[in-house]
């Protein structure tokens, strides 16, 4: 039941959210990272979890039958299911769940259950297993926005994180206050680039040492925007690259900010970025600059592995199986952690 290899063969499945997705790691490295996303959010303007968990529904059996494929392997050669037990969106993981521990009690293969959060942290390893530790990663999201002191893959001390919002969710909400199609993070991306950065200042709330708060910055903008529309017609189509611009400049150099002061307080030697905000071009150049500055080992994962992703849960698991940290199948999801 419990093979000590060094290099087993993985599959993971991830269903935190609105992406079903399912990996293959053997040997070390991941052969397969297959995702069914639902557009039929974006009609909403955000992500409805029980139109979530029946379109989880609907995907997995196709997206683990792709990834297998994809893998070329067959179920005889699996060695352990992993699977994302949270947090996230409670009837989405248990989508994910029962799927996984289902293929790991009928095949009698050992179940890893994998907390999101570290597995975005392991989303670095997947092309740099060996990092220089202790670093400092920024886990930044649309749900989590923290600054993590990894000593080890699975030591953690959280330095810092969000009083309220996540910066991910603050770059969707203020987008939607500037029309833009949900999820806004890319689109602000793009927009930002054709836009002056400097056009719009905007205050940063006060938060105590290293810690977030991004409600204030929200409503800073609602009000700002209401103003302008009173005296400017069709002010945010005019301006729409600029406020982009300004946002984003706004946020990055808050996020920026913040770590650079938890750096200053904490030896280390490399500094990372992980999760769906990381794939943000401002943020990724900004941070290629500070670690030139400070002259650390810079850690960011390729853009495949920012968003939520089964590879990610797959790394962790490898680390997970090394240790025979396995789970009982009466395990079940957790919404929060």
């Amino acid at each position: 039941m419990h093979p000590n290899k060094q290099l087993p063969c993985i599959v993971a499945i991830e269903s935190s959210c609105d992406d079903t997705s399912v990996a293959v790691l053997k040997r070390g490295k991941i052969l397969a990272n297959v995702t069914a996303q639902q557009h039929i959010h974006k009609l909403y303007g955000g992500v409805v979890p029980e139109l979530a968990s029946r379109n989880h529904e609907k995907n997995i059996i196709n997206t683990f039958e792709g990834a297998m494929k994809q893998a070329k392997i067959t179920i005889d050669e699996v060695d352990a299911f992993a699977f994302t037990q949270g947090p996230g969106l409670l009837g989405a993981l248990l989508v994910g769940t029962s799927f996984t521990k289902s293929l790991a009690m009928a095949l009698n293969k050992p179940l890893i259950a994998v907390n999101h959060l570290q597995a975005h942290v392991a989303a670095l390893y997947i092309d740099n297993p060996k990092p220089s530790f202790p670093f400092m990663c920024l886990l930044v999201s649309g749900g989590h926005t923290q600054i993590l002191l990894v000593k080890d893959y699975f030591d953690f001390t959280v330095v810092g994180s969000t009083l309220d919002d996540a910066a991910g969710e603050a770059f969707d909400k203020i987008g939607k206050m500037l029309n833009l199609p949900y999820p806004a993070g890319p689109v602000i991306d793009k927009f930002a680039q054709l836009g002056n950065k400097n056009a719009f200042t905007f205050t940063t709330s006060k938060v105590p040492n290293f810690d977030f708060s991004f409600s204030g910055f929200k409503t800073q903008i609602l009000y700002f925007l209401k103003k302008e529309n009173a005296h400017t017609e069709d002010f945010i189509s005019k301006n729409i690259h600029d406020l982009c611009a300004s946002v984003q400049n706004h946020i990055v150099n808050y996020l920026l900010q913040q770590v650079i002061a938890a750096i200053k307080s904490h030896p280390i030697k490399g500094l990372a970025i992980v999760g769906g905000v990381s794939a943000n071009s401002e943020l990724r150049e900004a941070f290629k600059t500070l670690a030139t500055n400070k002259k650390l080992e810079l850690m960011i994962p390729a853009l495949e592995y920012c968003t939520d992703n089964a590879a990610m849960i797959a790394q962790a698991a490898f680390y997970k199986y090394q240790k025979l940290d396995f789970a009982d199948l009466s395990i079940t999801a957790q919404a929060r952690f």
